[in-house]
Formats: structure tokens, sequence, C-alpha cells
């Protein structure tokens, strides 16, 4: 047995992500560049030790090689002591089975001996794919002043869209007395972030149950919550008010990036109080030449701009060539824009090339059917041909083009 902790955070980082399509094809979606120099996973593991949890189970599954190399043995989190950090948890062979992580209850579930070893009073569970600043600290601080079994982490969002969200229905002192998965009429507009914090005496007896229903799909918004519920446990609402963001659309992932750039968001990446950590590549700093214009733009080390960038995010190492134009969209990390191309609405992922002249994306206002429009994504290590077109919403990969 370890020295107990109080609390153990799990961060379930296995999901496939297909809505990103391309982007996550060969790569977790936590994995995924954000933010000029970041990976979606730096935001809950940041988070976790700007809250003061220093143990922290990384659930992984889907394509998580290069996840794993990411997170390695957690030092640029501090989350590397010999007696607590950060523990990648791959599913792994027992005596008597081998079983891929049915569902997000049952990859704890997997994990209880990982949990046990901290003797822990409480665990927080957390999604990976998440883009938001949060002290954890506080909703424990609620939880335990609630006398709570399990408190669910709210959102409050417009009233037009809660038809799209699993609603929660409260009463007037928080405590929750319905589950509503994406209601038509929606009694409320508390949406739950998927963000929970549970007295681990509570959340083990639950899950052993959930693991015992052979009918169960073995997800915590589907079974284990409503089972709770049903059993009459305290269960609470946490209202969070911060900004928050799910990034698994091409949508929304490209909106979050763009709200990097707009002064009125509460997205304050230069906070030394709550800073974001990452393990970042070391490359000289950027270099804007002579004739280039930047303006309104994120752009990390490394980068090298001869052309014009504007109201976009440019990732570690990426060139803009001479004559080329890079307007409203994301580069990740070792992409090139080559002479005379445009790129415009558009998401290309790593060590990609745009070649000379190709145009990329389209602006939705010289559309003449706006239906039609949507950010346009070139995969990981694509190279576009001189003079290639490719419309908005078009999706890219290396196959393709190869063929």
């Amino acid at each position: 047995m370890l020295p107990k902790q109080e609390v153990v955070a799990m961060l379930l980082a296995g999901g496939q992500g297909s809505r990103l399509g391309v982007l996550t094809r060969n790569l977790a979606k936590p994995a995924v560049p954000f933010g000029g120099k970041y990976r979606i996973i730096d935001f809950p593991l940041s988070n976790c030790v700007n809250s003061g949890i220093e143990t922290v189970g990384v659930l992984t599954q889907y394509q998580p090689l290069e996840l794993n190399d990411y997170i390695g043995n957690g030092q640029p989190w501090d989350l590397d002591s010999n007696n607590a950090g950060v523990h990648v948890l791959p599913p792994y062979q027992k005596q008597k089975k081998t079983d891929w992580y049915k569902g997000t209850a049952n990859a704890i579930y997997q994990n209880i001996p990982f949990i046990e070893r901290y003797n822990p009073d409480y665990v927080v569970v957390l999604s990976g794919d998440h883009i938001y600043k949060m002290d954890y600290s506080k909703m424990l601080n609620f939880h335990k002043e609630k006398n709570a079994a399990c408190t669910i982490a709210v959102y409050e969002v417009p009233m037009a869209e809660a038809s799209r969200f699993g609603i929660l229905n409260t009463n007037e002192d928080g405590s929750i007395y319905e589950f509503d998965e994406k209601p038509k009429k929606p009694k409320s507009n508390k949406a739950s972030m998927g963000i929970y914090v549970f007295t681990w005496e509570k959340l083990r007896k639950y899950l052993e149950e959930d693991e015992n229903d052979p009918k169960s799909q073995n997800d915590f918004g589907k079974n284990v919550l409503p089972a709770m519920l049903n059993a009459g446990e305290s269960m609470f609402a946490y209202r969070f008010e911060g900004y928050w963001k799910d990034v698994g659309t091409i949508e929304s992932l490209w909106e979050s990036n763009m709200d990097l750039l707009d002064p009125n968001i509460p997205l304050d990446l230069n906070d030394p109080e709550w800073r974001i950590y990452s393990r970042n590549p070391v490359m000289p700093p950027h270099y804007v030449a002579k004739g280039a214009t930047i303006q309104n733009s994120l752009a990390a080390e490394g980068c090298n701009v001869y052309g014009t960038v504007d109201f976009s995010v440019l990732f570690a190492g990426v060139y803009v060539a001479p004559g080329a134009v890079v307007r409203d969209s994301i580069i990740m990390p070792g992409s090139r824009i080559e002479e005379g191309a445009t790129v415009q609405y558009a998401i290309v992922a790593e060590n990609s090339v745009v070649g000379a002249n190709s145009v990329v994306g389209q602006r939705p206002e010289d559309m003449e059917n706006k239906e039609d429009w949507g950010v346009a994504v070139i995969g990981p290590g694509c190279t576009l041909a001189p003079d290639t077109v490719v419309p908005p919403k078009a999706m890219i990969d290396a196959e393709e083009v190869e063929k």
C-alpha cells in the first residue's frame, strides 16, 4: 500500500474521437494539438496539478502510442513523484479473461486495484477531450459540504441548445432529482460536463453492481448515475461558470482555437496563477520576415512567416512561404504552406504540405449556398500537389492524396 491520498483523479482518454475524422485516424483524441503549443490532454492534467491532486490515472485504449509518449513520466506537469504522479492505464490481460474497456464505468471498474493502492476517500472522474480551466478542489469542498455520494459539474447552456446535452434537473438546494438525456423539451439548462466527484466507498459499490449486470452498457451516464439516483443516493450539481468547450467535432475544435484570439473570451493561457503545462518541442524563436504580415494570431516557436497570416493559430515549426495567405485557420506542428497558396477556414494537421498556388477552404460569405460551408481539414502527413483545390467541409487524408 502506497501513502494514502485523499483524492485520486481518473482521466478517461481512450475514446476514438471518430467525429474528428482524419485528425484522429491514427491518434487518440486527447493527443490532438491545440492552441499553438498544447494538446487537449494538457488542460485536465494541468487542472489536476493546479488543484492539488497528486495522483492521476490516465485510461487509454484507442491509438495510444503518441499519447503515451507525450505523457511520459509526467514531469512537465509536475506529476512524477515516487509515491504518486501520473500513470497510463491501458486495458490488460487478466487470469480469467481479457477485455477492452467496454464503457466509461467499466474502464474505472477494471482499475479498482490501482485506485485501492492509494486508499482514497474520493475519486474524481474526468474526460480527456474538454478545453477549460477548473479548480477541482472547490468542487471537492462542495461535495464534502453536501455530504454527497456523487457531485456532477454542470454548465448552463442557452435553453435553445439544451436539447443537445444531458440535462440535470435539480431542487433549490442543488440536489439532483432527474437525469434527462438530450430532452426534446428540457426543464432546465444545466448540462452535465462529464466531470464527477465520487465518495470512493459509494462508487466502488455501484461499479461492482454494474459489472454484474449483463444488460448494462457499463456507462456512467446511462447506467451508474441513474442507478445511484434510483437508489436514493445524495447527488448534487456543481455549477461551473468559466470557459468550457467539448472539442469532439471539427467545428468545436476550430471554434475553441479561434476563441484564443478573442480578448473577450475568458480563457487566458498567460495567467501565472493557473498555468497550462505541456511537453513542448525545443525550437528557436519564431521568425517574421520583412514584408510579411501577421496580425491577431498565435505563432509558436520555430515558425517562419514570410507571407500573410490573419486570425490564425500556428503551431511549432510551421512555415508560411512568400505570397502564401493563411486566414481563420489552424496550422499544426511542422506543416508548410508553399508560395501563393491560400488557406482559409481550415485545419491543416501535423507535418503536411499545401502545395504552391493551392486553395484550401473558403470564406462562408463567398459561397452561394451557405449550407455547403464547413471547415476544410487536411490530415496528418499529407502533401498536396501544386494548384490543388480543397473545397469547404472536405476532409483529406494521406492515403487519398497518394491515390
